[in-house]
């Protein structure tokens, strides 16, 4: 049979030329659809690389935010070694931040704070010296904050004995009419007071007074 088939070949060749040619581009074809299936996995595998790449930078995109919300940072005045804003953990207390601002100075009234208090972001600590009338902190941030204008305001709010008018100075507890106008009156003979003490040269006004008086007025 097979014999049959080669005469019949060369007898017809025509019919064997076409026969290889067919050979050949099926040869050729699969070459062709190799060639274009390792290209499309050579391409494939050359993007990887890129792909890691993104995910690694968009990764640590995510790591500093995530540091960056973890941290806050807070302003600490008055009685401390170290004045100044300082960066530290979420979460932390005030004794945490005296500790990093070097403890409190020697003059600290150590009361005037809560050091158990949670700090937030933004928040302004003041740790006052002995002898200035500010409260500890309380429960709420609100408290903390602000704390440096505590003794400003204080000041203020004390009646000015060289420059209170008489309705002023009857706001003082203990002070009339008639003691108010005992008050002007010594000060415009006396060029004004030089200091508190100066009241007790007044009648009525004693010692027990001026102590209870000294937290109320002032001469500046």
């Amino acid at each position: 049979m097979t014999e049959e088939i080669l005469d019949k070949l060369k007898e017809n060749k025509w019919l064997l030329a076409a026969v290889t040619a067919f050979a050949i581009l099926g040869l050729g074809f699969y070459f062709l659809s190799s060639s274009k299936k390792e290209a499309k996995n050579y391409w494939q595998h050359s993007q990887e690389p890129s792909l890691s790449t993104t995910s690694l930078a968009i990764h640590s995109e995510k790591v500093k935010k995530t540091q960056a919300a973890s941290k806050i940072m807070v302003d600490i005045k008055g009685a401390v070694k170290n004045q100044g804003v300082y960066n530290l953990p979420a979460g932390s207390r005030v004794n945490d931040l005296i500790e990093k601002a070097g403890g409190f100075s020697e003059k600290a009234d150590r009361k005037s704070v809560n050091l158990a208090q949670k700090l937030q972001d933004e928040a302004v600590i003041y740790v006052a010296a002995v002898g200035e009338n500010i409260s500890a902190v309380g429960n709420s941030q609100e408290g903390t904050i602000g704390q440096a204008q505590t003794t400003q305001s204080a000041a203020k709010d004390k009646i000015n004995l060289n420059s209170a008018s008489l309705a002023e100075l009857q706001t003082i507890s203990g002070i009339g009419e008639k003691r108010a106008q005992d008050i002007i009156d010594y000060r415009e003979s006396n060029g004004g007071f030089q200091s508190i003490e100066d009241l007790k040269n007044i009648s009525g006004i004693g010692e027990k007074t001026i102590e209870k008086l000294k937290d109320l007025v002032s001469i500046d």
